[in-house]
């Protein structure tokens, strides 16, 4: 993990502000992805951009106010490579780059995402690159998965986060765009859950996370103006361990799941929706608590009896077991989500779907 402060002084930059290239927030090449406000700032965990450019040689990023302060860890990316987190705070941020990039004589890919589940707010002003660098089209892959979930899904607890949370995983290994929608401690149902005071069945519509409330500077929401988004090719929805904690019952679970697909399929039409049921959670003896039980396969059923052709059921019993979980709180760790996205894979690929076999935006 690096603090971007660390890596030179806020008051030396580490390139000369003469001739630098700067990019505002309204360039039209940054390639956004996520839920971003009008500041423009970001929510929910994985929300970032991308930048394809020729002659890198340095990066900072400046960020405004209403970044979470002290710090926000980011996941950094140059060429496709593992993400490292780095840590940054409103100000200067000098993002280290890799020794490769010196004389390099290829264009760079650079991609940047918000790691955490809450506290996960940067304020972009603006990107400033050095002398030369030329900023070039960012070509998105053709898949994109949408990711929607709670604690599961988000990367809750492991050191970086969503980007080790089994969606971002399986959108790497299919070489796919992704957004994650998914917050900690929501119900699907539309109520107070774990300090959530909306469900994500509400808040997935809306531009904020479900962390809105606690926010000073910020505690009211937005409608997401979904034209903004890759409009993704594949959606993928794994919740209601927090609707079962709550004690919502099974009957008024399935009907809220049912309202929020036909929301969901207004907006994705013709797109497949894959519906996980819980993986449980798993104890020492080997035993595995789960909820709902065959309750997701009735959605699915009343889906499809609806008309509805594209909808599947991803029956996720069995994937994760006492070893891939933190044994105080039973979520997955990094071995659990990584064992979930090779099982989803290998599902995805017996159903149809083939990883693609390079990103279009070439380095």
């Amino acid at each position: 993990m690096i603090n971007a402060a660390d890596v030179s002084s806020r008051d030396e930059p580490a390139t000369s502000a003469k001739n630098t290239v700067t990019l505002r927030p309204d360039h039209p090449l940054i390639h956004f992805h996520g839920r971003w406000d009008s500041a423009p700032g970001t929510w929910w965990a994985g929300s970032g951009f991308k930048l394809h450019v020729a002659g890198l040689k340095s990066l900072v990023l400046n960020l405004g106010s209403h970044t979470t302060a002290p710090l926000v860890a980011v996941g950094f990316s140059i060429d496709y490579a593992p993400f490292v987190t780095v840590n940054v705070s409103a100000g200067a941020n000098i993002i280290p780059l890799p020794a490769s990039i010196s004389g390099k004589k290829n264009s760079s890919v650079l991609r940047l995402n918000v790691e955490g589940w809450q506290n996960n707010r940067i304020h972009l002003e603006s990107v400033e690159l050095n002398a030369g660098a030329q900023v070039l089209p960012y070509k998105p892959s053709e898949l994109a998965f949408q990711f929607i979930g709670d604690s599961l899904t988000a990367g809750q607890y492991n050191v970086q986060g969503v980007v080790s949370s089994w969606g971002f995983l399986t959108a790497e290994a299919f070489k796919a765009e992704y957004t994650i929608n998914a917050q900690p401690g929501a119900c699907l149902t539309d109520q107070l859950c774990w300090g959530n005071y909306h469900g994500i069945s509400y808040q997935y519509f809306k531009t904020e996370d479900t962390g809105y409330y606690y926010t000073t500077d910020h505690n009211y929401t937005t409608d997401w103006a979904f034209k903004r988004d890759i409009s993704p090719t594949h959606v993928v929805l794994h919740i209601g361990a927090n609707d079962n904690a709550y004690n919502i019952t099974g009957d008024a679970f399935v009907t809220t799941y049912l309202g929020f697909l036909e929301r969901l399929r207004k907006l994705y039409p013709q797109q497949p929706f894959f519906v996980f049921t819980p993986w449980g959670w798993p104890s020492a003896d080997g035993s595995v608590g789960y909820y709902y039980d065959g309750r997701y396969a009735e959605i699915v059923q009343k889906r499809k009896k609806l008309g509805d052709k594209q909808i599947y059921l991803v029956d996720t019993t069995g994937w994760v077991g006492w070893d891939d979980v933190y044994h105080d709180n039973t979520h997955p760790n990094e071995q659990g989500h990584r064992r979930v996205a090779a099982q989803f894979g290998a599902w995805l690929e017996k159903w149809g779907l083939r990883p693609k076999k390079s990103w279009p935006t070439s380095t």
